[in-house]
C-alpha cells in the first residue's frame, strides 16, 4: 500500500479532479489545489464533543477561536488586525425571565389571555434588564418603508412610543404588479430583521410581529426554541433595537384584534395596497418586563496572505464562514449541538484554502475571515462591517461558506446572489474551467440571500454572496439527493455530527471553486461593481 504523504494525497486529488472535470486538469500543475486531507482533520476536530458546539457565549466558540488563531499562525499567515488574528465583538446576552415578568396584552381595558411561549414571546432589544411599559399598539400592516418600492406604511404618522404589530414577509404580487417586491421571492423588506430595525428608526417602543407559518417559512416551533428558555445575543454596541421585540401566534393576533374592536382579516387585506395607513388599536402592551442581561466578548478570527501586486496588493478579496453553533443545550441526552456541517464545514474549508493560497498568492491581498455569532443574528460578521479590518471602498468582494457538501461531488454549484453583481459572469467562468456550470436559479421564497454573513457586506457596498452545493450529483443521483435532502433533519439538531465515512470530495470541490472564484476576483484589473438599479446597487462604505 502507497504510504498516505501529503504529496501523494494532493497527486490523487489532482487525478480525481481532472477526471471529473477535463477542463480543469490543464490548470492543476500551477494553479493552487485545495487538499482533503487537512480539511477533513480541521472538520473533525472543529466538530468534535471536546468543542461542545461552538456555541456563542460558551467554552466551545472559545476553543474553536484558539485553534482557528492557531492554524493560521502555523500556515505563515499574516494577523489581519495589526499583531493580531483577533478582532474583538462586544456582545449582549439576554434572557427573558417571563416568571418574573407581568408584560402582558390588554385590548379595551381587559388581559388577554396570553402566555408567554405557547401564545406570544417577548424581550429587550436594548441590552436593558428591567422596563415599565404602559404602551398603546398600532397595527402597521408589513412594516415597510421602501423608497424603491414607492411604498410607505407609515405615512409621517408619529409613532414615537408606541408598540407597532406589524406582518413578516412582503407585500404580494398582484395581476397588475406581478414582480413588487422581487414577486414570489422575498425581499430583505420582509425578514424579521427589518422591522425590527425600521420600528426603531421610527421612534417605537417596540414592535411585535404576527406569526404565520407561510409568512415566515417555519413553524411556531421555531420562534418557541429561539425565544423561550434560552439566552440571545445582540451587538452590544451601536444602533440599539427598540426597547420591546417580540412575536405573537395567529391565533393570539385574531383574538387581540377581535377584542380591540377590528378584523385582522380585513386589516390584512388593506395592508396589501399601498395607500395603507397606519390602525390604533384599542390595545395596549402593559407591565413590567424583566430579562437577565451579561456582556461577551467573542473574536472574528482574520488571517491575510498578502497580494503581489504593488498596486492591487492594497485591495482584498475577503472568505468568510461562521464558526460558531448551538452549543450545549438541555439537562440530558446529547446535549451537544456539534454543527459538522453548520458550520465546522465552512470554516475548515477556510483553513484549507488558506494553506494553498500562501502557496501562490494572487495580485490582490486575500483575507481569511473566521465570524462569531451568526447563528445569533450575523452578529460577527455585522461587528467586522461596521469596524472593518479592511477599508470597504477597498474590498473587491466577499464569497461566504456555509454549511457545504458532504455527500458528493456534483456538476453543478450554486451562486445565487452573485447575478445581483458583475460577480455572476467571474462565477460562470469559474465554474466552466472546472467543467461545471451554474445551478439554476430558484425564486428566493425564504430570503436565503439575507441570512448568511455574506449580507452584513453586501448592506454596505461590498459585492458579496455565498456559494452553496450543486444538486447534479456525479455518482448514484438519486441516493446522493436523499442523502443530502436526509440532512434537513439535522439542521440545527444535536445529530449534526461528522461522520468518517463522508465522501468530501463535494465538499473539496466547493472550497476550491470558492478559491478559484476568488483569485479571478482578486487578478482582475477592476473592483466589480453591483449591477445598476439591485437594491444594493451603492457605492462601497468607505470605513
Amino acid at each position: 500500500m502507497h504510504k498516505m504523504t501529503p504529496s501523494f494525497v494532493a497527486s490523487a486529488l489532482a487525478i480525481s479532479l481532472a477526471l471529473a472535470f477535463p477542463a480543469h486538469a490543464a490548470s492543476t500543475a500551477t494553479a493552487p489545489l485545495v487538499q482533503e486531507a487537512p480539511l477533513r482533520a480541521h472538520l473533525a476536530f472543529l466538530s468534535n464533543d471536546l468543542l461542545e458546539g461552538r456555541g456563542t457565549g460558551q467554552r466551545g466558540a472559545d476553543l474553536a477561536a484558539l485553534y482557528l488563531e492557531t492554524q493560521a499562525q502555523a500556515l505563515g499567515l499574516t494577523p489581519g488586525n495589526g499583531n493580531s488574528f483577533r478582532q474583538s465583538v462586544q456582545i449582549a446576552g439576554i434572557k427573558t425571565l417571563p416568571a418574573e415578568s407581568t408584560l402582558k396584552l390588554e385590548a379595551n381595558g381587559q388581559a388577554l389571555p396570553a402566555a408567554f411561549g405557547k401564545d406570544w414571546v417577548f424581550a429587550p432589544g436594548d441590552a436593558i434588564a428591567v422596563h415599565q411599559l404602559n404602551a398603546e399598539l398600532v397595527f402597521v400592516g408589513y412594516g415597510i418603508k421602501a423608497d424603491d418600492e414607492k411604498w410607505d406604511d407609515f405615512k409621517g404618522v408619529d409613532l414615537k412610543g408606541k408598540i407597532l404589530v406589524a406582518m413578516v414577509n412582503d407585500p404580494q404580487p398582484t395581476a397588475e404588479q406581478p414582480n413588487r417586491f422581487n414577486g414570489k421571492g422575498l425581499t430583505y423588506y420582509g425578514r424579521w430583521t427589518y422591522k425590527f430595525e425600521e420600528a426603531q428608526r421610527q421612534g417605537a417602543a417596540g414592535v411585535i410581529l404576527i406569526h404565520t407559518t407561510p409568512t415566515a417559512s417555519y413553524g411556531w416551533s421555531v420562534i418557541q426554541n429561539s425565544w423561550s428558555g434560552v439566552e440571545r445575543f445582540q451587538l452590544a454596541a451601536g444602533t440599539l433595537g427598540t426597547a420591546l421585540q417580540g412575536w405573537m401566534t395567529d391565533d393570539t393576533a385574531r383574538a387581540l384584534f377581535k377584542a380591540a374592536g377590528q378584523d385582522l382579516d380585513t386589516l390584512r387585506a388593506a395592508a396589501e395596497r399601498a395607500d395603507f395607513k397606519p390602525v390604533p388599536l384599542a390595545a395596549k402592551v402593559n407591565g413590567e418586563m424583566k430579562a437577565a442581561v451579561r456582556k461577551v466578548e467573542q473574536f472574528n478570527i482574520a488571517a491575510v496572505v498578502p497580494g503581489t501586486d504593488p498596486r492591487l496588493k492594497d485591495e482584498v478579496v475577503i472568505y468568510s464562514a461562521h464558526y460558531d453553533h448551538l452549543g450545549k443545550q438541555g439537562e440530558s441526552g446529547d446535549t451537544i449541538f456539534n454543527g459538522a456541517v453548520d458550520n465546522a464545514s465552512g470554516s475548515a474549508a477556510l483553513l484549507a484554502m488558506a494553506q494553498e493560497a500562501k502557496r501562490a498568492p494572487a495580485r490582490r491581498s486575500q483575507m481569511f475571515l473566521w465570524v462569531a455569532a451568526e447563528e445569533q443574528g450575523l452578529l460577527g460578521s455585522a461587528a467586522y462591517a461596521s469596524s472593518p479590518l479592511w477599508p470597504l471602498a477597498k474590498t473587491a468582494a466577499n464569497l461566504n461558506l456555509d454549511s457545504l457538501n458532504f455527500v458528493g461531488a456534483t456538476r453543478d454549484i450554486g451562486t445565487q446572489g452573485s447575478e445581483r453583481t458583475e460577480l455572476g459572469k467571474m462565477a460562470e467562468t469559474a465554474a466552466k474551467a472546472m467543467g461545471m456550470h451554474i445551478a439554476k436559479a430558484e425564486p428566493d421564497l425564504a430570503g436565503g440571500y439575507f441570512r448568511s454573513d455574506h449580507f452584513s457586506f453586501a448592506k454596505n457596498g461590498v459585492p458579496a454572496f455565498s456559494i452553496e452545493s450543486g444538486s447534479e450529483y456525479i455518482k448514484d443521483p438519486t441516493g446522493s439527493k436523499e442523502k443530502a435532502k436526509a440532512y434537513g433533519k439535522r439542521y440545527h439538531q444535536a445529530s449534526d455530527e461528522y461522520d468518517a465515512s463522508w465522501d468530501l470530495s463535494g465538499m473539496v470541490q466547493t472550497a476550491q471553486y470558492t478559491l478559484n472564484l476568488g483569485r479571478i476576483i482578486a487578478n482582475n484589473p477592476k473592483l466589480p461593481e453591483w449591477k445598476a438599479g439591485d437594491a444594493f446597487a451603492k457605492p462601497r462604505n468607505a470605513k
